[in-house]
């Protein structure tokens, strides 16, 4: 376990950007209610998960995960992803930009009743900074990211920053 942590080190400070200072951020607004998965984890089971994109409407048009469905933060239903998704044992992973919205939407899905729920771990910044395919309204592939605010942009280190 020491050298895989020691590998995600030194693999972080070869992107440029530090794990550590991400876990800070993720320790500072999150209460852990939720597990998290991380990008290499839910990559090899992208197919199999019913993934949901927590992010504003003008986020998911720019960017979004492969398959993913938009359920939004400050509109958020809980009724209508029950609607959608009525086994509530699915395996659901949700995503934001960093992982923060998207704890919170996962908890309400938690108190709601589903069973397996989690946060994917540096949300789609994350993933598009391990360059996996992000999306756009099309369903085209794209480099860009809609990067939530100038304070996050931050933390997305590869693509193109789009911030409206």
């Amino acid at each position: 376990m020491k050298l895989f942590f020691t590998c995600v080190v030194l693999i972080s400070s070869v992107f440029g950007f530090s794990q550590k200072s991400l876990d800070k951020l993720l320790a500072k607004h999150n209460r852990n209610n939720i597990p998290y998965i991380t990008v290499n984890e839910l990559s090899k089971i992208l197919n199999q998960v019913v993934l949901l994109d927590a992010r504003e409407t003008n986020e998911f048009k720019i960017s979004h995960l492969n398959h993913a469905l938009h359920v939004g933060y400050t509109f958020f239903s809980i009724d209508d992803v029950k609607s959608r998704f009525p086994k509530k044992d699915s395996q659901v992973v949700v995503y934001c930009s960093l992982g923060i919205r998207s704890e919170s939407i996962a908890l309400k899905l938690k108190q709601a009743g589903y069973t397996n729920v989690k946060n994917l771990y540096g949300g789609i910044f994350e993933w598009k900074n391990h360059n996996l395919p992000v999306y756009n309204s099309k369903n085209k592939e794209t480099d860009s990211v809609h990067v939530y605010s100038k304070t996050w942009k931050k933390w997305l280190k590869k693509g193109i920053k789009v911030y409206e």
